[in-house]
């Protein structure tokens, strides 16, 4: 079996972007609330596991202004992402990095993007991390912010009972059917992530404990614009 990165999910990363909205109701949605949250002002972003780039298309469609760089230990997915930018025109707009945001988080003089972006967002990445690691990840991140700067991060969290872990589950289950998905076959094309660098498998922390996290790290205003079951897209203003 292929081992892959922890976020890369797919043992063939062209199956990323349909599987993973087979797997995780309203993706789309999801993505679309946090290109909406960020100010229209946004011209700098820094974006943190970009992935496939789906995130970054959203924005880029979004805001005729917004010029990205998009972090991503994973050479076969920035690829991905790079080729489907440069298929639409925005590679003028978008730089992709080869780097691990936790090694961003911890030793930022080893990687030279500076400072003051006006936005920072992430997607299905961050939850990789150790809590140890989210908070230093978010101290990093107010720390690289202008002024006005804000964060929105969607990703999985923790149940906040075992009670509403059966509920979530359910719910995603009915949802597949409802879609005629079969979740057995999605999950038959999943591979086993390895651990890589600060990331291994999911890490979930409960979304109460992100809320705090991000009032540590100094963020004045957090919130939770978008939940769905398990799923969530929150993140906070300086």
């Amino acid at each position: 079996m292929q081992q892959l990165f922890p976020g890369e999910v797919f043992a063939n990363t062209a199956d990323f972007d349909t599987g993973i909205r087979q797997l995780l109701p309203r993706y789309d949605e999801m993505l679309e609330i946090i290109a909406r949250c960020l100010p229209s002002t946004s011209q700098r972003i820094l974006e943190l596991g970009c992935g496939t780039g789906e995130l970054s298309l959203k924005i880029l469609n979004r805001y005729a202004d917004a010029q990205i760089i998009a972090l991503d230990y994973s050479p076969r997915m920035l690829q991905f992402a790079q080729d489907k930018i440069t298929a639409v025109g925005y590679q003028q707009r978008w730089t992709g990095i080869k780097a691990d945001f936790g090694d961003w988080a911890n030793n930022p003089e080893n990687l030279d993007i500076g400072n003051e972006f006006d936005a920072c967002v992430s997607s299905l990445a961050i939850h990789h991390l150790q809590d140890e690691m989210k908070l230093k990840l978010f101290e990093r991140i107010a720390a690289s912010l202008t002024q006005d700067g804000c964060f929105w991060n969607a990703d999985p969290t923790l149940p906040e009972s075992p009670a509403l872990a059966e509920v979530y589950k359910a719910a995603r289950e009915e949802w597949a059917v409802e879609q005629g998905i079969n979740l057995t076959d999605i999950r038959a094309k999943r591979a086993t992530s390895t651990i890589q660098g600060y990331s291994s498998q999911g890490q979930l922390a409960s979304l109460e404990t992100h809320l705090q996290m991000l009032s540590k790290a100094g963020f004045k205003t957090v919130a939770v614009p978008w939940k769905y079951y398990g799923l969530a897209v929150f993140g906070g203003c300086l």
